[in-house]
């Protein structure tokens, strides 16, 4: 299991960090990818204990909310995500007239995927389109990678205190203050690194800054791992699909990013671009 993780990872990360520091358009065709199918296992999910959401209207939304941040950020929102709830109530009531007596379900489900993965998802393109933003979303990915990872590990080695029994047995609370601890300390040094590679050496770029980026990011994205193991263990399933050797679906590949990003963008835009 470990080797199959870490050779999918080596495989998939220049990938990955080619289509970011690329950005435009190839960036923005990865990420849509990479939504569409996290949308398309979390309908899988849901159906699998039962439930019926509408795959058009999750990918539908999730397309229209990425296109309108891709062309105008937030501009749009005030009428489209209305639009969107509206929309997805009149599919779901055209269900239950044709039979469909757990329509409600459906539509409560269709419509949290739209916003679950599809609004909060759009932060991985919003990131990257805030000046230097490439070097921001690698700051952010990198903070979650490397809780993820020194969670593992720590909580492997000293583990004894379950964090969350009922939704995922393997997660300590050893494991998750040593990811805080590790993240925190390991941002500044990447921030160093990534120097060596082009990173510009603006006030916004400091050490206080990828610390605090790195410690709030090891806090607060665990909930989105656990928000969907909630999921999948109601609907008992033991990944979200089997697409990726090693890490299950794409889905539970990037359920801390859902948390991540949004995290990530608030404390860049609000906080670290506008205090210099």
């Amino acid at each position: 299991m470990l080797y199959q993780r870490v050779l999918f990872t080596v495989v998939a990360l220049p990938l990955g960090i080619i289509a970011i520091m690329a950005g435009g358009w190839i960036f923005a065709a990865v990420v849509a990818a990479i939504l569409a199918r996290a949308v398309w296992e979390y309908a899988a999910l849901f159906r699998a204990g039962g439930a019926q959401p509408s795959r058009i209207m999750l990918l539908g939304g999730l397309l229209a909310i990425y296109s309108a941040r891709y062309i105008t950020a937030f501009e749009f929102d005030d009428w489209l995500l209305p639009l969107i709830v509206a929309m997805t109530l009149v599919t779901h009531l055209v269900q239950f007239e044709r039979g469909r007596d757990h329509a409600g379900t459906d539509f409560a489900a269709t419509l949290s995927g739209i916003f679950y993965v599809g609004l909060l998802g759009s932060y991985m393109l919003l990131i990257r389109l805030i000046p230097s933003g490439e070097w921001w979303f690698m700051l952010t990915l990198f903070a979650v990678m490397l809780a993820d990872t020194s969670a593992y590990f720590v909580g492997s080695a000293f583990g004894k205190h379950r964090l969350a029994p009922h939704l995922s047995p393997k997660k300590s609370w050893e494991g998750y203050i040593g990811g805080v601890i590790l993240t925190t300390i390991g941002m500044p040094l990447f921030l160093w690194l990534f120097r060596q590679f082009g990173l510009p050496e603006t006030p916004s770029f400091s050490l206080l800054n990828a610390a605090l980026l790195g410690f709030v990011i090891s806090i607060l994205p665990t909930l989105g791992d656990l928000g969907i193991s909630m999921i999948k263990r109601e609907m008992h399933q033991k990944d979200t699909s089997d697409l990726l050797p090693g890490h299950g679906g794409v889905l539970d590949r990037i359920d801390s990013w859902l948390w991540a990003m949004p995290i990530g963008y608030y404390l860049i835009v609000l906080l670290f671009l506008n205090s210099h």
